[in-house]
This record gives structure tokens, C-alpha cells and sequence, in this order.
């Protein structure tokens, strides 16, 4: 019984063997097909490969955070809706007491939604609070402010802009457009003495279009340049407006879905309105420096 199960197992030994050495043998099948290379054109053959390198350019989605910093510049003119009558020019930093420097949090995101078109998200808000003896006597709408009137005021401002644009010029190293911009703009501003003494409040809210331009250049593989800029102005019978947004930037990308950089930004509002039942004069000046951080893919 032990010499037979030691023959059986030498037999497929065996067997094994010759099986592992046919597979390593070639084995001829006929001829195999040639697989057929495409056939390429001239122009192409003629063309260098190129290598698109994450930049603004290739971006199909970016958002941005940003710190801005910036100067505030604001005057405002509150009129008692009376004909002949103007209220008092102040200086918002100097005569009310409104900050002049502010440590401001920044959003935009950019979607590529074709080739060569964009649309742009941005938002900016704006909200101060100041308290102080007014130096002289004030008109602040209907109501007189005798000097010496400790005057509280507060101001909430805020803008959301929608963007498009169209890259009519569009290479591997740069791309710029033009376009169209909305904005829609909520202010609320009141003034008075604290308490339940003599205010006056006014809310607006409304939109304003721009004409749109943006660039933007791939220096090296990791720096980049970009620019853009949008400015309006009106005058219709009830109101003159204008509205000026530009920034500037260099971006440094460090990987291939992340950048930072150091740019600069000035935002301007005018608004001056001539209606019979509320005029005013509202003036608004920021501009400062931009530290940023960028996602993009």
C-alpha cells in the first residue's frame, strides 16, 4: 500500500512538471494581427506637445478667502426732504466717530462654465458703529443736532456682485475678457442721539450694473499675475451713481490645488440721490492690501 501511494504521488509529480514546462513553451497560433496605428495629420505630427499646468488659465473652479485690510474714506449728506434745505456734509470717520481702518474677511469663487466664459461670486459687507460729541450744529434729515450732541451712529453696508465674462483672447501663458457685472447693493444707515431720543434711519436697497474686464498671466510654472476691474456711472433724472471694483494680484501656487498671494483691492461707491421724498449724498471709499488663500481645480 506505502509502494503504490508512493508511486501515485511520483506520477503527478511528474505530470506537473510537464504541465508548468508546456506553458513556458511558445506555442505557435499562425500569424497574430498588427494592431493599426492612427494615422496622424500633418499639423498635428508638426505640433509640440503641450502640458496644461494648473494656473488661472486652466482653472475650471476657484474660491478665494482673503484678509483685507483697508483705509475707509465715507461722507454723507442726509437732506430734510425740504426744497432749498440741505443737511449737513459729515465725514463719517472724523465728524461721527466711524472707523477708518478695518480688519475685513473676503469670499469670491469663480466658475468656468465653458472654454472661455466666466462667472464670478463676490460679496462684500461692511458694518460700523461709532458714538461721539458732534462738533457743530447738524441737519441729519428732519431733525437739527445742536453741537455738543452726543451723536450715535450706525452704518451697514453690503454688496453682492455677479460677474460674467467672455475670454475673447485666450493662450496657454494668457487669458483676458470683457463682460457684465451686477450689483446688489442693501444699505441702512441711522443716526441720533442714544436712547429713545430724536433718530433718523434710512434702508435702500438696489442694483447697479458694470462693464467688466479681466486678465490673467502664467509667469512661471508656479507664479502668476492676474487682474481685473469693473466701473459704471449713471445719471438719470432722480439720482447720479458710479461704482468702480479693482483688484490686483500675484499668486504663488504651491500644489497643484492650492495658492496664496498678496494682492490689492479699491472699491468705490457714489450715490447721489435728487428724489423729493428722501435726498442724500452717500460716499464711499476702501481700498487697501489683500493676503489670500485660493482653492482651485
Amino acid at each position: 500500500m506505502r509502494l503504490t501511494l508512493v508511486v501515485v504521488l511520483c506520477l503527478l509529480n511528474a505530470a506537473c512538471a510537464v504541465a508548468r514546462k508546456d506553458k513556458d513553451e511558445p506555442v505557435d497560433n499562425g500569424p497574430k494581427r498588427q494592431k493599426v496605428e492612427p494615422e496622424l495629420k500633418p499639423s498635428e505630427a508638426l505640433k509640440p506637445p503641450t502640458v496644461d499646468l494648473a494656473s488661472p488659465i486652466t482653472d475650471h473652479f476657484y474660491m478665494r478667502g482673503s484678509y483685507f485690510p483697508a483705509a475707509v474714506d465715507t461722507q454723507i449728506r442726509l437732506d430734510p426732504g425740504v426744497a432749498g434745505i440741505q443737511g449737513t456734509p459729515l465725514d463719517a470717520e472724523e465728524d461721527l466717530g466711524l472707523d477708518d481702518k478695518i480688519d475685513q474677511g473676503r469670499m469670491e469663487f469663480d466658475i468656468r462654465i465653458a472654454k472661455r466664459s466666466h462667472m464670478r461670486i463676490d460679496y462684500f459687507k461692511l458694518n460700523r458703529f461709532g458714538q461721539q460729541p458732534l462738533q457743530q450744529d447738524t441737519i441729519f434729515g428732519p431733525i437739527l443736532f445742536p453741537a455738543g450732541t452726543d451723536f450715535r451712529t450706525k452704518l451697514d453696508w453690503r454688496v453682492l456682485t455677479l460677474t460674467y465674462t467672455y475670454s475673447f483672447l485666450k493662450f496657454e501663458r494668457f487669458e483676458a475678457g470683457v463682460g457684465l457685472g451686477a450689483h446688489i447693493i442693501e444699505g441702512h444707515l441711522e443716526g441720533g442721539t442714544p436712547g429713545p431720543g430724536a433718530r433718523e434711519r434710512v434702508d435702500a436697497v438696489g442694483y447697479f450694473p458694470t462693464i467688466a474686464a479681466n486678465a490673467a498671466l502664467r509667469i512661471t510654472n508656479r507664479w502668476s499675475f492676474t487682474l481685473r476691474g469693473q466701473q459704471y456711472a449713471a445719471n438719470p433724472a432722480d439720482f447720479d451713481g458710479s461704482l468702480s471694483d479693482y483688484h490686483a494680484d500675484i499668486q504663488f501656487r504651491w500644489h497643484k490645488n492650492l495658492a496664496v498671494g498678496l494682492g490689492y483691492t479699491r472699491l468705490k461707491y457714489k450715490l447721489d440721490i435728487f428724489d423729493a421724498n428722501q435726498t442724500m449724498l452717500f460716499d464711499l471709499d476702501t481700498s487697501g492690501p489683500e493676503v489670500f488663500f485660493r482653492v482651485s481645480f
